[in-house]
């Protein structure tokens, strides 16, 4: 329809959570409806994930973003004009052709994931639908939050190698109800803290949990522990690990460097599987190996039955990858990150790729963002059991929480929370 034809392109260098610059792209039809979406940034980022264009000069010590506007406004902008904005898929292509290369380094990762989802915004105001119903008219799922309570890894100046520990609220009755679980655990974890390491052990990590000084997963696992039972909560919660391994593997010695000591393949997976063992709440490991080590991946995930072991740097939100990791049964879950792979439609082909090969899909934030809620939308238009959202502190997580809970709100009696059948795995 001409009047939902693409009539201007504009995009703007602004600032995460972190008060790192990245992208936001707004487009606008021709019938006066317009799409807005900033674009999320990792601090652990994965060696196949597509690239973010990056300035390189003395601004923000070369993290700018003004070389992926210019590739916007000179390159996308003039190509996008005119075009239907309800054609997602002809205009990621158009972009994936553009950029020509495999991981989207010519125009940058933060260009066309920008523009591809101010589209998605911008088709769903011409529809005059909200952005989950646009994108899947079945969409009616409400995921359950791994919401982050104890930050290390890159994401802490702590000595927790892991990079996160997450507590999941399966047995609430609702994603509102979810919410408020999450914020009671958030408080005991806080009045713990503040007992046993001071004031200062209270202060957040990247992805919005706490950065205690904590030395090891069992003291970690340990706190989360008592936490979920100060709060009264212990048998309606799980728990999620990030991993994170790639992180503190060296790759010459080829030996995982975990709390003061070297261990090889074999003695990591032991590792994971005895600390599963010790604390039978965890449900989830993510990237429990190397990003490249496929068939560790595929033993832990066929010893540790029954865990979901999600690929983050391993999948990368790459089917190509991802198709791998089904042939070798390796993992089975994928953690997904648009700005991973850079548009919407590939996006969605590696989470429906994994979903018809039974691998569950956990949708996931970045530690860099800002108040945009393109996500929720999209976790709910995939009907995704779980969705890494990061701790319950901060206007960028809050953001996320409250339009989940506006989403639940808008379905009515149609919504469903995914509760204890989060996994899709199982039957």
């Amino acid at each position: 329809m001409k009047g939902r034809s693409i009539s201007s392109v504009k995009a703007l260098e602004i600032v995460d959570n972190r008060g790192m610059p990245t992208v936001r792209v707004r487009v606008r039809t021709e019938n006066g409806c317009s799409g807005t979406a900033d674009v999320p940034c990792g601090s652990s980022t994965g060696t196949y994930e597509a690239r973010e264009l990056r300035d390189g000069d003395e601004r923000y010590r070369g993290k700018g973003v003004r070389k992926a506007i210019h590739n916007i406004e000179e390159f996308i902008a003039p190509r996008l004009l005119g075009m239907d904005t309800t054609r997602q898929r002809d205009i990621d292509l158009m972009m994936i052709d553009l950029d020509g290369t495999k991981n989207k380094s010519k125009l940058g990762a933060n260009a066309t994931l920008g523009v591809s989802a101010a589209v998605a915004h911008a088709g769903a105001a011409s529809c005059g639908l909200p952005l989950y119903r646009y994108l899947n008219a079945h969409a009616y799922m409400l995921p359950v939050p791994q919401s982050c309570m104890v930050n290390g890894g890159l994401h802490a100046g702590n000595d927790l190698e892991f990079q996160e520990y997450c507590v999941m609220p399966v047995g609430a009755r609702s994603l509102a109800e979810a919410v408020r679980l999450l914020s009671e655990i958030n408080l005991s974890c806080k009045d713990l803290l503040a007992e046993k390491y001071g004031k200062g052990a209270t202060n957040a990590g990247e992805d919005g949990g706490f950065a205690p000084p904590m030395k090891s997963a069992r003291e970690a696992m340990d706190f989360l522990y008592r936490a979920v039972h100060k709060a009264g909560f212990e048998n309606e919660v799980v728990y999620g690990i990030d991993v994170a391994a790639t992180h503190f593997y060296d790759k010459d010695r080829r030996k995982y460097l975990l709390e003061g000591t070297e261990k090889d393949r074999d003695e990591m997976i032991a590792f994971l599987k005895d600390l599963v063992k010790e604390y039978p709440g965890i449900v989830s490991l993510e990237d429990p190996l190397f990003e490249d080590d496929y068939e560790g991946t595929s033993l832990i995930t066929r010893e540790l039955e029954g865990t979901m072991i999600i690929g983050d740097d391993f999948f990368t939100t790459n089917i190509h990858r991802v198709r791998k990791g089904v042939m070798e049964k390796a993992s089975n879950a994928v953690l997904w990150k648009p700005n991973m792979i850079g548009t919407v439609t590939e996006a969605f082909e590696t989470a429906h790729y994994a979903m018809q090969h039974g691998f569950s899909v956990v949708v996931s934030e970045r530690s860099g963002a800002t108040e945009d809620t393109t996500l929720s939308d999209l976790t709910v238009a995939l009907n995704a059991g779980v969705i890494k959202v990061g701790g319950i502190r901060g206007s960028e997580r809050g953001s996320e929480y409250n339009r989940f809970i506006e989403i639940e709100d808008e379905l009515g009696t149609s919504a469903a929370y995914a509760g204890r059948n989060f996994d899709k795995t199982k039957p």
